[in-house]
């Protein structure tokens, strides 16, 4: 008896932690909690669109021919144009200018491999108006628009790609202040990210 008494026992506490974990899971996949779960995600999800579409941003994700250039957006000087593969024209192709590393003594940004967003993540329209949230979220979760990329390859960009931690650290103007920061640091834009991306990367609603 005394054998029998302790294996009920211990059955007994099995069963009571199966049931707190099953109610634990059944109180964090009830319809509140995804609720609070979807708004926390569509709240991380704001805090990075602020980011991709800050001037350091959007500026190389336009939807014309040319990038822009400064807070204001303004055409590239130089007649600059996108070219074939967002690298510029022959004779003017962005690396001409655009080294691996800011040039803060003629006011020139830089970093690896610059170049332009391919057109299918363009983040504004073509008359430079830049796109709502939901349509940048739907752009950038489509893997056909994206270069392919799931959920960890665009977290996996925004914490290492050049052009994006480029962003965090652009320098000096041709008049030696310094260029404007995104609204994040980058570690806070990753965590947003990262944030987001866990919660299944939810895109809000065209109202």
């Amino acid at each position: 008896m005394g054998h029998s008494g302790t294996t009920l026992r211990s059955s007994a506490v099995l069963i009571l932690i199966a049931s707190s974990s099953a109610l634990s899971l059944a109180q964090n996949t009830s319809p509140k909690a995804a609720s609070t779960t979807r708004e926390a995600a569509l709240a991380a999800w704001q805090q990075v669109y602020s980011v991709l579409t800050s001037p350091r941003c959007i500026n190389c994700h336009t939807a014309t021919n040319y990038p822009q250039q400064g807070d204001d957006r303004h055409p590239h000087l130089f007649n600059v144009v996108r070219g074939p593969e967002g690298k510029g024209v022959a004779g003017l192709n962005c690396a001409t200018c655009h080294q691996s590393a800011n040039a803060d003594s003629t006011g020139v940004p830089g970093a690896h491999n610059w170049h332009l967003a391919p057109l299918s993540r363009k983040w504004q329209d073509t008359n430079d108006n830049i796109l709502s949230s939901p349509d940048v979220c739907r752009s950038l979760t489509d893997p056909s628009k994206n270069g392919i990329l799931d959920g960890p390859g665009i977290l996996r960009h925004h914490e290492e790609e050049p052009l994006v931690l480029w962003a965090f650290h652009p320098g000096r103007r041709r008049d030696g202040t310094e260029r404007s920061l995104p609204p994040l640091t980058h570690e806070q834009f990753v965590a947003a990210t990262r944030l987001w991306i866990e919660a299944g990367m939810p895109c809000p609603q065209n109202f």
